[in-house]
C-alpha cells in the first residue's frame, strides 16, 4: 500500500523551491531544488510527478508572491495622489526586493522555459492591467492604464539591458509628470515624493 498525499509536505516544499529559484534562478536540473529542501530529487518527483510539473508550481508560486507584493504596492491610498503611489511601486519593483522576480520572469520570457507556461507573455501583461485601471481610476483616468503598462515594460527592459537605473528612474518620473498632465491634476508630482 503506497503512501497517501501529504499536502502540508508539499506546500513546504514547494515554499523552499520557490525560495531558492528567486534567489538563483530557475535551475536546469532537480538537484539544486532538493539541496534546498533537504530532501531528494525522487522526493520531490513523489510530491510533484515531474521536474516540469515541480517547475511550473515553483514559477507558480513564484508569481503569486509578485501578484500579492506588487498588487498591494499599485493600491490606491486615499491620503496620496497615484502618481506617488506608482513612483513608489516603481522603487519597489526595480530595487533589491523586486529583482529576484524580474530575472526570474526575464528568463521565462527569453528562454526555452517558457515552454513551461506558455502563455507567460500575455498573463504577465493582462494580469496587471486590472490594478493599474483601478488606480488610475483614482485620477479620473483607468484608459490610461495600458500606457502606463507598457511604459513600466519598457522601461524595466531598459533598465535590464543598461543597468543605468539613474535614467530609467528619471525616465519614470518625467512619465509621471505626463500622466498627470493628461489626468489634468495640479496636485504635487511624483517628484515630491523625492524630498
Amino acid at each position: 500500500m503506497g503512501r497517501r498525499p501529504q499536502p502540508h509536505i508539499k506546500e513546504k516544499l514547494l515554499d523552499a523551491c520557490a525560495d531558492h529559484a528567486l534567489a538563483h534562478g530557475l535551475p536546469d536540473r532537480l538537484e539544486p531544488l532538493a539541496g534546498a529542501t533537504g530532501t531528494s530529487a525522487r522526493m520531490l518527483i513523489y510530491h510533484f510527478g515531474t521536474r516540469d510539473a515541480l517547475l511550473r508550481a515553483v514559477l507558480g508560486r513564484a508569481r503569486q508572491r509578485q501578484l500579492d507584493t506588487f498588487g498591494d504596492l499599485l493600491r490606491v491610498r486615499p491620503d496620496e495622489p497615484y502618481t506617488v503611489t506608482l513612483n513608489r511601486a516603481w522603487t519597489a519593483i526595480t530595487g533589491p526586493d523586486g529583482q529576484p522576480y524580474l530575472r526570474m520572469f526575464g528568463q521565462l520570457r527569453e528562454s526555452a522555459e517558457q515552454q513551461l507556461w506558455p502563455n507567460f507573455r500575455r498573463t504577465a501583461t493582462t494580469d496587471w492591467l486590472g490594478p493599474l485601471e483601478d488606480g488610475l481610476r483614482s485620477i479620473g483616468r483607468p484608459d490610461l492604464a495600458t500606457l502606463v503598462l507598457a511604459v513600466i515594460r519598457g522601461l524595466l527592459m531598459d533598465l535590464d539591458a543598461t543597468g543605468d537605473s539613474t535614467r530609467t528612474d528619471q525616465a519614470f518620473r518625467d512619465f509621471l509628470g505626463s500622466v498627470e498632465h493628461l489626468a489634468g491634476g495640479s496636485r504635487s508630482t511624483a517628484r515630491a515624493s523625492d524630498t
